[in-house]
């Protein structure tokens, strides 16, 4: 099986994150890479005869539960570090944005969709904040992952993605001050990312 390699990402200058934070969660990425590669080698050496013997399956079992943690840690990472802006953003998206539009139309204002977001993002526990699309209607809705693994939305596209573990800001602000960083994440968001990221149709609302 083919090694993942971790991604080198040019993001520096952020307002309200620092360098030095960036740097701790870029080894932090880095190691969920590692992880998902050794736990890829262990579960081949499993298969390397075509069947899991029984007396092998519990620990067959829960290097693949194991999997999905290191795995959806490593992905989940490359979005958030992509939709970052080196240099910071601009705050909101403009107004002719495809982005602004589309949350307009699953939630009848940007600022409806935005209010609700940084709410997910508030919620108490580590975790993340995802706002994803439907491919069958264009609809945008966000949600809470649990973990990494626990909450993703089967066949949903991830447009923004938001890290709430303690990780991404606790050099920067105090655990309760997590209200300050997400502030800070929207002022660097890439919302060119968004827009590529997302599929052009006219979203149906949320509650259709």
């Amino acid at each position: 099986m083919e090694s993942y390699k971790a991604r080198q990402f040019n993001l520096s200058n952020l307002k309200g994150i620092s360098d030095e934070t960036l740097e701790m969660h870029f080894k932090l990425y880095e190691g969920y890479v590692k992880e998902t590669n050794k736990l890829n080698e262990k579960i081949s050496e499993f298969l390397k005869d075509g069947k899991v013997d029984q007396d092998e399956f519990a620990e067959y079992s829960e290097l693949n539960r194991r999997l999905g943690f290191e795995y959806n840690g490593m992905v989940l990472h490359e979005y958030y570090f992509d939709n970052l802006q080196t240099g910071g953003g601009t705050g909101d998206p403009n107004q002719t944005s495809a982005f602004r539009k589309s949350a307009e139309q699953s939630f009848g204002s940007y600022d409806i969709w935005k209010a609700e977001f940084v709410g997910v993002g508030k919620m108490r526990g580590v975790g993340w904040a995802i706002c994803y699309q439907n491919p069958t209607n264009g609809a945008l809705s966000n949600h809470w992952i649990t973990l990494h693994e626990t909450g993703n939305i089967a066949g949903f596209t991830p447009v923004l993605v938001m890290d709430v573990w303690e990780h991404a800001y606790i050099l920067d602000y105090k655990p309760a001050d997590r209200p300050k960083y997400i502030e800070a994440f929207f002022s660097n968001i890439d919302w060119k990312v968004l827009e590529q990221r997302l599929q052009h149709q006219k979203a149906q609302p949320i509650a259709a």
